[in-house]
């Protein structure tokens, strides 16, 4: 990915998971840096990005 459509950072690995509520919950629980808030996408998608210890941007997202 050259470029995310809507988010301020490109992530480097992306996760789909069955509830993303609970999965932005826990991050925020865990004290993750959040780098894209909980988002409802254009295409479809609920999702929110966070970097993890080692930089790495992570998408986490589920199919609505």
């Amino acid at each position: 990915m050259t470029q995310d459509a809507s988010a301020p950072v490109n992530p480097q690995a992306s996760v789909f998971v069955d509830d993303v509520e609970d999965a932005y919950r826990l991050a925020q629980e865990a004290g993750l840096e959040i780098v894209h808030p909980l988002t409802v996408e254009a295409w479809g998608v609920r999702r929110f990005f966070y970097r993890d210890s080692s930089g790495t941007v992570v998408n986490v997202g589920m199919h609505l």
